[in-house]
């Protein structure tokens, strides 16, 4: 096959990843506009669709808007480190540096294409420093990832973990390893046609795994066993596209939890928790994500300890033990997950909470106290 054959073949390539990913951002922008991961996605797959064009057979490095999607390719490290923290981290929020280390990158690498760099030095060095900046970055992500990976207990985002991160973290690395020894001529074709390749095979199991979660999420949106905790009960047409729970392990996990208070134990985990019930790890994850609605291990630890911290914050025979020893009986290793889990689930902190639950004592009468004192969870 001669050259124009092979370049067709790249372009060809090349405008069907393009067309995917233009794809998945819009997707992304209508069906979830307000989810910080849905809009990260979208940024990620506009990213992605720069970085095809940019990386396609005589590109033009010299007209105006060849800047514009230059700026977006090389962004894309950085967005793709942030999409997998939101996606995988359920109390990830973005923060102004976040936006600066995602400047960072796109400013070198306007400042080295639009000439206002001299080349090969400093601007080589330059280049070089973004692509290893974000080779580090995808390195990043996959550790993150990998790393509370058993933590977490939405099966189909379990999947995407391993499918797409480390996919996408592979084509990023070797893009970077490209970019420091570039083919010979006679291989760029090839090399690019294979890049092109690549990336219309990520895009495509980007769109199952993304398929996949999103379905497992759905069927998880509401637990089956609320009402066994005191919630809302479901109705029969809600429980009808429901997985079928275990209620004696449910029992057996509720005893656990409230009454022997596991969550107390220091570096406990799905796997020690599965083996104390008996039960392979993949059953209790379902029933604690499928049953009980926690899309995370900790999440799930941490319901307990709140309710357990909310009841000494508010007792007032504990009203002189310290938010930190409070904390630390909870099960929590340090005040500052403690604050972060307590702000999260009441929207105050330890102190504001106590201060309120003070107050609230000191004008209830006498026999009112007593009662609620008796009434407190164990």
């Amino acid at each position: 096959m001669g050259s124009s054959g092979l370049l067709s073949i790249d372009l060809g390539l090349r405008g069907a990843a393009v067309g995917l990913s233009l794809l998945f951002a819009a997707v992304a922008l209508r069906d979830r506009r307000d989810s910080t991961v849905a809009l990260l996605g979208a940024a990620l797959a506009i990213a992605a669709a720069a970085s095809v064009i940019c990386a396609a057979p005589n590109f033009p490095r010299w007209p105006w808007w060849s800047l514009v999607l230059l700026a977006l390719a090389s962004g894309g490290a950085v967005i793709f480190w942030l999409w997998a923290r939101a996606g995988f981290d359920d109390d990830f929020v973005l923060r102004p540096w976040h936006g600066a280390l995602w400047v960072a990158p796109v400013g070198i690498e306007q400042l080295v294409a639009g000439g206002f760099v001299g080349w090969p030095v400093p601007g080589q060095a330059l280049d070089r420093a973004v692509q290893v900046g974000s080779l580090g970055l995808a390195l990043f992500a996959v550790v993150q990832t990998l790393a509370t990976w058993r933590a977490d207990m939405v099966e189909g985002r379990r999947r995407l973990r391993l499918a797409v991160v480390i996919g996408t973290s592979a084509y990023i690395a070797l893009g970077v390893f490209q970019s420091f020894w570039p083919p010979q001529p006679s291989q760029a074709s090839l090399a690019s046609i294979g890049n092109a390749f690549v990336m219309c095979m990520l895009l495509g199991l980007s769109a199952w795994s993304l398929r996949a979660a999103e379905v497992t999420e759905n069927v998880s949106a509401r637990p089956a066993a609320a009402s066994i905790f005191g919630e809302a009960p479901v109705t029969p047409s809600e429980a009808a596209d429901k997985p079928v729970i275990d209620l004696a392990l449910l029992r057996r996990l509720e005893q656990l939890m409230v009454v022997e208070r596991a969550y107390r134990r220091e570096r406990l985990t799905i796997g020690v928790l599965s083996a104390e019930l008996d039960v392979p790890e993949y059953r209790l994850r379902q029933l604690i994500n499928e049953g009980l609605g926690h899309r995370n291990f900790n999440a799930f630890l941490n319901r307990y300890r709140i309710e357990e911290a909310k009841a000494a914050l508010a007792d007032p025979g504990q009203k002189e033990v310290p938010v930190l020893t409070i904390a630390m009986d909870t099960g929590f290793q340090s005040i500052g997950p403690f604050n972060r889990a307590f702000k999260s689930a009441t929207d105050l902190t330890p102190s504001e909470f106590r201060r309120l639950a003070a107050a609230r004592n000191a004008s209830m009468p006498p026999k009112a106290k007593a009662v609620s004192r008796n009434d407190r969870p164990i």
